[in-house]
């Protein structure tokens, strides 16, 4: 089961777990626990803040199309060196914002190199390499970031109270650059687009029978606009939630640390989740998995909106991180299940880039609405809406996500 996993193919497994750990820093969650300083620092407001973190995170989307297609040209460990590289530069860079272009320039790197090519590498690989047990593995890799979003925000808030925040950056860099290169080179070296999972069994694999769909040919597949709202909702509300913590413990009249802790509660979770979403979506598919995936934020936004006790931030926020859990593993294997794996990268780089564009549009969204006026009960209520009615998407389209097999010969 996940054991003989693991043991049959250790290396490439904890290649995507530490990538996904350090993309934590490309994440809203991270960026956001800096939300505070730097504003009072340049002194702008939630919707300035919001709208340049929008922006550049949409521009870095859009990068991420292209960049992100390259996994599929050159050998993994000289694509995921250069994720490295980028992220400690990024680190070092944004340790030297002092104006809104230089803040701009910060987070469209971070969000490029964090969020983007780093567990855009680490899904991409693992969902390549493994075919039979792709949800086993990806619930695993996953739990990487699970762990950055359970001891991070803690621990940068203990450190935030007598470090300097531009120095904490410089530390971040720092840290990238003496671990993550070595344990790329000692993992991924040999592996190459051909590379399978190692498995006892000699069964013919059903991915070897689909067919593989150009990123074009996907473009103009209908059933793919059917699935989007439904995948980008849990980023576009995650993110805004993350992104304006500050907001919602001023609205809720909580302690500073209220969320802070809370997310322990959606880390473990999110934890629990994956080692269940794994296993089902190796019996059951991602494809038939879809119309749960958003109920459980669903009540987490009804949490959200009708209680105020400082204990419902530990609902709410378990019940984010049960959705978040089965959206890691399906949206990263659903691609390889309806579309194949030749052009993987530059599929998941599109999904990618469209999900960063959903957090740049919740961040800029949220902003605008916190500005106007509206409380977080209200912003929750819009949220619940748009929810309510992807899901409901996906139930009349559901008999059509089935992959296009080729004949056999």
């Amino acid at each position: 089961m996940i054991i003989d996993t693991i043991k049959s193919n250790f290396k490439i497994i904890f290649f995507g777990f530490v990538f996904l750990f350090a993309s934590s820093v490309g994440q809203s969650f991270f960026i956001g626990l800096f939300n505070s300083e730097i504003r009072n620092e340049l002194d702008i407001t939630h919707s300035q803040f919001g709208s340049i973190y929008g922006i550049a995170t949409l521009c870095s989307s859009l990068l991420l199309i292209w960049i992100g297609k390259k996994i599929d040209d050159f050998k993994l460990v000289h694509y995921a060196i250069f994720a490295i590289a980028l992220l400690a530069f990024s680190s070092i860079f944004f340790s030297y914002v002092n104006g809104i272009i230089f803040l701009f320039c910060g987070i469209f790197l971070l969000r490029l190199s964090g969020q983007g090519l780093m567990a855009h590498t680490s899904t991409t690989a693992i969902s390549r390499y493994f075919e039979k047990r792709r949800g086993k593995a990806l619930s695993i890799v996953f739990l990487g970031m699970s762990l950055g979003e359970f001891i991070l925000p803690v621990l940068i808030v203990y450190l935030l109270s007598f470090i300097y925040w531009r120095e904490l950056w410089i530390q971040i860099s720092i840290v990238i650059l003496l671990i993550l290169p070595f344990i790329c080179f000692f993992t991924v070296k040999d592996i190459t687009i051909l590379s399978r999972e190692k498995d006892d069994e000699n069964k013919e694999n059903e991915t070897s029978l689909i067919k593989s769909w150009t990123r074009k040919e996907v473009l103009r597949d209908f059933k793919f606009y059917t699935i989007l709202p439904c995948l980008l909702a849990s980023p576009f509300v995650i993110t805004g939630i993350v992104i304006n913590q500050s907001f919602i413990l001023e609205s809720k009249n909580w302690d500073d640390y209220a969320l802070a802790k809370a997310f322990m509660s959606y880390s473990l979770f999110t934890v629990l989740t994956l080692f269940f979403s794994g296993l089902l979506v190796d019996r059951f598919t991602s494809r038939k998995l879809l119309f749960y995936l958003n109920l459980p934020m669903i009540l987490s936004l009804i949490v959200l909106i009708f209680f105020d006790h400082s204990f419902s931030a530990y609902i709410f926020m378990g019940l984010l991180g049960i959705t978040n859990g089965f959206a890691n593993v399906i949206f990263s294997s659903l691609w390889a299940e309806i579309y194949g794996v030749n052009y993987l990268g530059a599929i998941k780089a599109l999904g990618a880039s469209l999900m960063v564009f959903s957090t740049a549009l919740a961040t800029a969204v949220f902003g605008l609405l916190i500005d106007y006026g509206n409380s977080i009960e209200k912003i929750s209520a819009i949220c619940l809406v748009y929810t309510v009615i992807s899901t409901l998407i996906i139930i009349f389209f559901r008999n059509s996500y089935k992959p296009q097999l080729l004949n056999k010969t």
